[in-house]
């Protein structure tokens, strides 16, 4: 029994060290630095967004119904989705109540915070993605480690980010997701983690051994059933108690800057909780959406950078907030006992009645098997990057879609949530780097695609030619 407790000391102690307050200056000053560069890209552009993924979605549903789509693509809606159901998974339903238990109401202001600036950390890893992206069998390929190598000529470097996304994604993270998905049906309904485990395993191998295809064709689903309603509920429960509304947002602003967490030395906890929490959810800056940003087919690179940027708000702003505003008008984030997903169905059983449990344990299935199945997808791009040999891959979906799964189900919710952010540290500053480093050429293409449109050119488009230094680098785009 002492050597689990041990291993959570020594792994919280890293945590720590590693995240203190270097990884959260950096996040915050990258944030701020690509937001300047490419003139607020996040706030101005946001009608772009919508309409992108408006025609990309009228074009995936056309696609689907015609018998006579001439090849397999993946679209920017559905490149959307996968990355949607990786972000809006357990960080929304369990991160927001661990982050509201462990650092106070203030900590949901910090994940708006680095909600906001990591929109435009995301535009630029996406951009990136699709800039370097190379051509795939069924669709694309590419992300953080090809774009080091192709952008950096750092190998090794690259090769670091695909073995540590595949720990944190196609593993670790996982193991979050089956966690919180059997904690969520033991509350609602008294299953077992062992067999609610194995059934999500047998159900996540059957989806990543059918590839990208499956994968996004599942996610296009999921996605917006498991949002539009969560959505739905948590606004029905904020009018029947509209008139807390203010007070909730006092609450945060207040725990966020209050005079008690500045002179208790609880500030930094909340400031430290509400950022990591927040990168967890949204993953700007993390460099996992940039893999599935990369398999689209669009005419311009900036299109899914725009997309993927709207994902951030999509996660954080809309699904994150809703969580939060219903533990705070449920009061019931100042119950020591409560925490993870047991905060967020007490909350919503307090509102609903009987309801709650079930609904939650529904939903987080929905939610968090979405984000096992993507966070795969992630691993398996990266897997690729290093070696083509075929029994690698069979590995590690059994690994990633199983065992992973599996062990998940049966470990501590502190063990999972330590060891995932260990790995998002590390993983996170490698991908920094790196899009700091290349950040220019996304504001050069960005600077292109806004001259297109000011030219009146509704489908701007891109040629590699237009990049004549790092030409040769670019594999598609001819």
């Amino acid at each position: 029994m002492n050597a689990p407790m041990e291993l959570n000391d020594l792994i919280t102690s890293v945590n720590d060290a590693v995240w203190g307050y270097v990884l959260i200056a950096a996040l915050v000053g990258c944030g701020l630095w690509f937001t300047w560069r490419t003139r607020f890209v996040q706030f101005r552009m946001v009608g772009e967004m919508f309409r992108l993924l408006t025609e990309s979605a009228v074009d995936s549903l056309e696609t689907r119904v015609s018998e006579q789509s001439p090849q397999r693509r993946i679209s920017s809606f559905q490149a959307f989705a996968v990355s949607v159901a990786t972000r809006v998974g357990t960080g929304n339903l369990a991160g927001v109540a661990t982050a509201i238990a462990i650092g106070g109401p203030g900590a949901i202001f910090w994940m708006w915070v680095i909600a906001l600036l990591g929109a435009a950390t995301a535009f630029v890893e996406s951009t990136l993605a699709q800039l370097f992206k190379q051509p795939h069998k069924d669709s694309f390929i590419g992300g953080p480690a090809y774009y080091i190598q192709r952008g950096l000529h750092r190998r090794w470097m690259a090769v670091l980010f695909a073995i540590l996304i595949t720990l944190q994604f196609g593993l670790s993270n996982n193991s979050i997701q089956a966690n919180t998905i059997c904690g969520a049906m033991q509350e609602a309904f008294g299953w077992s983690p062992v067999w609610v485990g194995a059934a999500l395993a047998l159900m996540a191998l059957f989806i990543v051994f059918g590839g990208i295809q499956r994968i996004a064709k599942v996610s296009a689903v999921l996605v917006p059933l498991m949002a539009v309603g969560y959505l739905i509920l948590a606004v029905v429960i904020v009018i029947m108690n509209i008139g807390l509304v203010p007070h909730v947002l006092k609450v945060i602003v207040q725990d966020a800057f209050g005079v008690a967490q500045v002179t208790g030395g609880g500030l930094g906890a909340t400031i430290m909780i509400g950022v990591r929490r927040g990168l967890f959810s949204n993953e700007a800056g993390e460099g996992s959406a940039p893999n599935v940003a990369a398999t689209a087919s669009v005419t311009h690179p900036v299109k899914q950078g725009l997309i993927q940027s709207l994902g951030v708000f999509t996660d954080t702003l809309l699904v994150c907030s809703c969580t939060a505003f219903i533990i705070l008008i449920s009061g019931l984030y100042q119950v020591p006992e409560l925490n993870g997903i047991a905060l967020t169905q007490a909350a919503l059983q307090s509102e609903v009645g009987a309801f709650g449990p079930t609904f939650i344990a529904i939903a987080i299935f929905l939610f968090a098997f979405s984000s096992i199945i993507g966070n795969y997808y992630y691993g398996e791009a990266n897997i690729r990057f290093i070696t083509s040999n075929t029994t690698v891959m069979t590995v590690y979906r059994l690994c990633s879609g199983g065992l992973m799964v599996i062990f998940g189900a049966l470990a501590s919710f502190k063990l999972v949530w330590n060891i995932v952010d260990l790995f998002m540290a590390f993983l996170t500053a490698c991908n920094l780097v790196a899009i700091v480093l290349l950040g220019r050429y996304a504001f050069r293409l960005l600077d292109d695609y806004r001259r297109q449109k000011r030219q009146g050119i509704k489908d701007p488009t891109f040629h590699r030619s237009q990049l004549p230094e790092i030409e040769a680098e670019i594999e598609c785009w001819e």
